[in-house]
């Protein structure tokens, strides 16, 4: 039986801006933590730390979209390398400020600067579907992109965390916009694979989420998630009950092993049944696997229960993606990845904020009720989604 993950790479070039495109999109998940860690360091204040991480990741979700949006229209080579300029400026004249002592307000200027960090999965996901669109391989394609939104979850905080502990309080912030200027400079010149533009960009046109099936898209990836956003303070809020911090780390790999190796096997698979059907199916299941965190009593239990939780994770998002491509119009695709990569963002900061709350206020338990409860949202907002598609079936978009 081929393997369809070496069939991805058989076009000339994928490998190529797969692996820039794995570079470039690193930072988008070491440089709030970076920030958090280092200014927690360097000022002693948690409020203030969370504070400018925050606002980073609100002007990213509301400029990440816009940036794509000028993509679809100009293309990426001409938009990518500006955007990602004034970031990575943005964060070394952050670092300048928070080391000089400067006035607090410029933090949180520049950190609204470096939001322009352009939404490198959205870039990657475009390039695969201008190369595969109307071929059995996309979907596996759009499965090898989950994985690696998910690698970079494992691997990008720990590392800007240790970086900033071990090497300066700044390094991980520094490393960041280091990956960040090397990986989209090489993406950037790799224009054979570039999505071409259509002639209709060059007009003015409505954004990718104006049709309802894409704002219910996005809320059912918001709520997706705040079911990360909850785990991941879940776990460590729980790994500190039980006496044992280090062990939230595996509970937070385990829930991110669970969701890569279903998307790697979800890849394999060459399903017919339409995609609105797969997303209620995905989002069903993954309302159902929440439902273990009811018996955890320790940290094994806690770690098996995330891994079960995050089985559906990637599935849902492929099959999101999937539906993306059918509903906007290819001069618009790399705008409406990126709104869901947005909402998704967004959902994993509020969970992570509301079910912060909730456990200082109510205790851990109560923060697993935020979590089961995100689950339901997923499946609810799926089913309307579903049936709103399956009512009105959305137009193939026209060939990239």
């Amino acid at each position: 039986m081929a393997n369809p993950y070496k069939e991805l790479f058989s076009a000339p070039g994928t490998l190529a801006f797969s692996l820039s495109g794995l570079i470039a999109r690193m930072p988008t998940s070491m440089t709030g933590i970076g920030i958090i860690t280092m200014l927690s360091q360097l000022s002693g204040s948690y409020w203030l730390a969370g504070a400018v991480a925050a606002t980073f990741t609100f002007t990213m979700a509301l400029v990440a979209p816009q940036i794509s949006r000028a993509v679809d229209r100009l293309g990426q080579h001409r938009v990518l390398p500006y955007a990602a300029g004034v970031s990575v400026i943005a964060l070394l004249l952050l670092l300048l400020c928070i080391r000089n002592e400067a006035p607090v307000w410029t933090y949180f200027l520049f950190a609204a600067l470096a939001g322009f960090m352009p939404s490198m999965p959205a870039m990657i996901r475009a390039r695969w579907t201008a190369l595969y669109k109307g071929n059995e391989k996309l979907h596996t394609a759009y499965s090898f992109e989950s994985v690696m939104d998910e690698l970079c979850f494992i691997i990008g905080p720990p590392l800007a965390v240790g970086l900033c502990v071990a090497v300066a309080p700044e390094a991980g912030p520094f490393a960041a916009a280091i990956l960040l200027g090397v990986g989209v400079t090489l993406f950037a010149r790799q224009t054979r694979t570039e999505p071409p533009i259509e002639v209709e960009t060059t007009m003015h046109s409505g954004s990718a989420l104006q049709a309802l099936s894409m704002k219910m898209l996005m809320l059912a990836l918001l709520a997706l998630g705040t079911i990360v956003g909850t785990i991941d303070v879940i776990s460590v809020a729980f790994a500190e009950q039980q006496g044992n911090p280090v062990a939230a780390s595996y509970v937070l790999s385990a829930y991110a092993a669970g969701s890569c190796l279903s998307g790697l096997f979800f890849g394999t698979l060459k399903l017919k049944m339409p995609l609105e059907k797969q997303l209620l199916i995905a989002s069903f299941a993954t309302a159902l696997t929440t439902l273990p965190l009811l018996l955890v009593t320790g940290t094994t239990t806690l770690a098996m229960s995330v891994f079960v939780a995050g089985v559906f994770f990637a599935p849902t998002m492929i099959v999101t993606m999937g539906l993306v491509e059918t509903i906007v119009p290819a001069r618009q695709l790399t705008e409406g990845f990126t709104w869901m990569i947005t909402g998704l963002g967004i959902g994993i900061a509020a969970g992570a904020a509301i079910v912060g709350w909730v456990i200082d206020t109510f205790g851990i338990q109560a923060g697993f009720a935020i979590t089961i409860a995100s689950g339901g949202a997923v499946f609810l907002i799926a089913l309307l989604c579903s049936r709103l598609l399956q009512r009105k079936p959305s137009q193939a978009p026209a060939s990239a």
